[in-house]
């Protein structure tokens, strides 16, 4: 039985992956920002155990982790949090851009920092949930296209870094997904939010289960999810 530490495993892709990988019998541990969230992911997803870590404060997660037990082996952490807040460049205060680089790009490095040494023992899989934003900068979406296009450097060079330990890594770019980010994302430019015209989480956490379950020859390095034809 393989394990998985998710973060973002509330909402969305996240928590899609973790039912998907709970269901098959797959034991799935959840990082929660505190523990009413880990409660209310546990009442959701039966079965799925929690760490409780703040990712808005990355220089915070090296001691709330050893505040708690951890298992010695990781066979994936899936990167799957994720925070937006639209702006034009002029309009964005220093703290959203913190908040931001924060949750996406630094505490993703230090989470990684922290339990590399158990995906390395289960020569395991790191997997980052991107975004189009991380391969293109539109304009109003300056501050979190530079987290994404950050996290995408992260892994590339944290690939060519663990390649001889085994480690693989993957970046996955979904385009709109319906989750309660793109809903918020919709409000912030003043549009409908229709879930049904957006691709279903599942959908992405289909595909990074195809990822994680390649053979070892092989390695998924960037994916990209776009909507289909309904």
């Amino acid at each position: 039985m393989s394990l998985h530490l998710i973060t973002g495993a509330g909402s969305g892709i996240g928590f899609a992956l973790a039912r998907h990988l709970r269901s098959r019998g797959d034991a799935v541990i959840a990082l929660a920002r505190n523990a009413a969230r880990a409660r209310d992911i546990t009442s959701k997803i039966p079965g799925v155990q929690t760490l409780v870590g703040d990712l808005s404060e990355p220089g915070r997660l090296a001691w709330a982790l050893s505040q708690q037990s951890l298992p010695t082996s990781i066979d994936s952490l899936v990167h799957a949090a994720g925070v937006v807040d639209l702006g034009r460049i002029g309009d964005t205060p220093a703290a959203s851009w913190q908040n931001q680089l924060a949750v996406n790009l630094q505490s993703p490095a230090e989470l990684t920092r922290l339990l590399l040494p158990m995906i390395r023992n289960a020569r395991g899989h790191i997997v980052f949930i991107n975004s189009g934003a991380g391969l293109r900068a539109n304009p109003g979406w300056g501050a979190y296209a530079a987290s994404k296009h950050g996290l995408k450097a992260l892994a590339d060079s944290l690939r060519a870094e663990e390649h001889a330990s085994g480690v693989r890594v993957t970046s996955v770019f979904p385009g709109r997904t319906a989750t309660p980010m793109q809903e918020k994302v919709r409000h912030q430019e003043d549009a409908e939010y229709d879930p049904a015209q957006f691709i279903d989480p599942s959908s992405v956490a289909t595909t990074i289960i195809g990822a994680l379950d390649l053979p070892r020859d092989a390695e998924a390095t960037d994916i990209s999810v776009r909507p289909g034809l309904s």
